[in-house]
């Protein structure tokens, strides 16, 4: 919703419904965690009386803990948190999950994918960031892609069922990348907003996500070292 007309944003989600979306993946920006600031849970709560699809909403905030109830009462379906956070992470997750929610763990840049590894059977999403958080319209950093096959290789291994998020610079090309290797979950804001024809853009990326869906999944015998 980020790259949505902040004029119209409740028309613009009953458009990105009607079009095809899955999901509405809503950015909730403090201006100190990343330097910008968003959404509060008023505008989660009218975003929930416009659509009935769920909302994915993404804290990028230095203190969350304040606010999960709040955005939970205003009617989100899930909400990430970030690894970046340190030891706090956990009850996070702990709390987000007590209430109902989804409960995903956000990595950025470069954090090293590592980090999420401990937290992996507490998540319902792990979303892997493809730009550094902040603005909508960023370039994709390709360096990322080895932190999802990564993330893949986890999931089988322990046999969680948790979705891998791609969120920055995916378009086209970008999302059936990151499906060939092991993304299922695709924030698009830019690449599909500013598209006239909504429906047949969402149609075609879905086309070329199952496509390209774990064609690369399996780990390179020298994959490119992973931040």
């Amino acid at each position: 919703m980020l790259a949505a007309d902040p004029a119209r944003l409740g028309a613009e989600a009953v458009r990105a419904e009607r079009a095809g979306a899955d999901w509405l993946h809503v950015d909730i920006m403090d201006g100190h965690f990343v330097p910008n600031l968003t959404f509060g849970p008023a505008i989660v709560r009218a975003l929930r009386g416009a659509t009935s699809l769920p909302l994915d909403v993404h804290l990028m905030c230095s203190r969350p803990a304040s606010l999960i109830e709040p955005f939970a009462e205003a009617g989100a379906s899930g909400l990430t948190i970030h690894v970046e956070l340190g030891a706090q992470a956990t009850d996070l997750l702990w709390k987000i999950r007590s209430l109902g929610l989804k409960a995903g763990l956000a990595v950025n840049p470069p954090t090293p994918i590592q980090a999420v590894r401990p937290l992996l059977p507490q998540i319902d999403l792990l979303l892997v960031m493809t730009v550094n958080p902040g603005f909508g319209g960023q370039s994709f950093i390709e360096e990322c892609v080895p932190k999802i096959q990564q993330a893949a290789v986890w999931r089988r291994e322990l046999g969680r069922p948790f979705r891998i998020e791609v969120d920055g610079g995916i378009n086209d090309t970008t999302a059936a990348e990151c499906a060939g290797v092991g993304a299922d979950t695709f924030v698009s804001g830019s690449a599909l907003f500013r598209q006239r024809n909504l429906p047949a853009a969402i149609r075609r990326m879905r086309i070329l996500v199952k496509r390209h869906a774990g064609v690369h999944e399996k780990p390179r015998k020298r994959a490119p070292a992973v931040r």
